[in-house]
């Protein structure tokens, strides 16, 4: 049986993604912040599921998090086959009022932890010539977005990192998939300070999650959810750039 870890685990899209993954007969890795929402996902995901479900509580958004992350899993003898980057967050506002060690908290657990976690596993996914790394990235990666600067260029990153190394990895039999979600059913709003009803008519995390388990099947290196959001995207690149990204704003407000 397969082992995959999921960080960001403790709510939304990363929680629901470990119930999807263990319904399809995944051990799993849960990690996040809240100690107490993943000791109820473990206890329920086990008496449903014939898995075994191991949990960290740990804050990537801290320096060094993804070392004692990766040293943590070796500690316990647990291997992993399917590394899944879902931990981050956004900050919804006008770039010079927003704090900066709360920006640079982000920055870190959307690029650096992440970029380290993947690094540190995929170097054991490569020694066993077989894994697969699913990076949550965002349809924001593919333009600036006024009050959303730093989160798209982070996501931007994440998308430009991910279909790079896929390319790197794929001799060693290792795939890597950028997933491209949209507006989700989720705490992230809440989280990035948005108010208004348009999350709530979104996709619900639990469908995400499932487009998530499919891409990855069918080893995808960047998969946009959403009809709507692939239009979008693709119109995009026909548009002027100043254009897209003045739309962009214009659709956060």
């Amino acid at each position: 049986m397969k082992t995959v870890l999921i960080t960001g685990a403790s709510a939304g899209i990363g929680k629901e993604t470990a119930y999807v993954y263990a319904e399809n007969n995944f051990n799993l890795i849960l990690v996040a912040r809240r100690k107490e929402n993943l000791e109820k996902i473990k206890q329920d995901i086990e008496e449903k599921q014939k898995v075994k479900v191991d949990i960290f509580d740990m804050d990537l958004s801290k320096s060094q998090s993804a070392e004692q992350l990766y040293n943590k899993v070796k500690d316990a003898n647990l291997k992993v086959d399917v590394l899944i980057n879902n931990a981050g967050f956004g900050i919804n506002g006008e770039f010079i009022k927003i704090d900066i060690k709360h920006e640079e908290d982000m920055l870190m657990l959307n690029m650096i932890s992440l970029t380290k976690t993947t690094k540190l596993f995929a170097k054991d996914m490569v020694n066993k010539k077989e894994g697969h790394i699913i990076n949550i990235a965002s349809t924001a990666a593919f333009q600036g977005i006024p009050k959303f600067a730093t989160y798209a260029a982070s996501k931007a990153y994440v998308l430009h990192f991910s279909e790079a190394i896929a390319q790197e990895l794929k001799k060693h039999n290792v795939f890597v998939t950028a997933i491209n979600p949209g507006a989700t059913q989720s705490e992230f709003a809440d989280t990035a300070g948005f108010k208004g009803d348009v999350f709530s008519k979104a996709p619900s995390s639990r469908d995400l999650a499932e487009f998530i388990f499919t891409s990855a099947k069918k080893k995808k290196i960047s998969a946009i959810h959403g009809f709507k959001n692939k239009m979008m995207v693709f119109s995009g690149r026909f548009s002027p750039r100043n254009m897209v990204v003045k739309i962009a704003g214009k659709m956060m407000e």
